[in-house]
């Protein structure tokens, strides 16, 4: 009877392996998720959507800013992180109350902070707003300490 096979032996050896993977698994989700953490230096949710994009001698952030006008936009960079904010507000002329239905739109603003992977050449900085969507590129270089404004075409 000692030569009879038991169906359950390997089992602990599966388990064991299975778990190991889950556990590397595990480690490498939340080394991207601080990844991503570490450069998104924002206070609280927002509802305005980024993208930094390397695009190998240069950082390209895209942002949707729809209804806010370059005016409305401010865009500082120190060292290695990017300020962005925009306020806008919704016009309301005397007497126009009563025209209205519904009326939902108010002022709004937003701010974002994004920590730059690389230093980049501030001098060069180049912005621009089209169709709502604020497209800023960051040419890469040595680090500065100085904020400096940058203006939207």
């Amino acid at each position: 009877m000692a030569d009879r096979s038991r169906p359950f032996d390997g089992i602990d050896e599966l388990l064991d392996r299975l778990n190991r993977q889950i556990e590397t698994a595990a480690r490498s989700w939340e080394t991207q998720v601080d990844n991503r953490s570490q450069l998104d230096l924002s206070m609280g949710g927002s509802e305005t959507s980024l993208d930094l994009a390397d695009e190998g001698d240069e950082f390209v952030v895209t942002i949707d800013v729809p209804g806010y006008e370059s005016d409305d936009l401010e865009l500082r960079l120190r060292g290695d992180t990017l300020a962005v904010s925009g306020e806008r507000e919704h016009q309301q002329e005397a007497g126009d109350e009563g025209n209205y239905i519904r009326r939902e739109r108010k002022t709004q603003s937003f701010s974002r902070q994004l920590r730059l992977p690389d230093p980049v050449d501030v001098d060069d900085v180049a912005a621009s707003v089209n169709n709502g969507i604020l497209t800023i590129h960051l040419p890469k270089r040595e680090s500065s300490e100085e904020a400096r404004s940058i203006d939207i075409e």
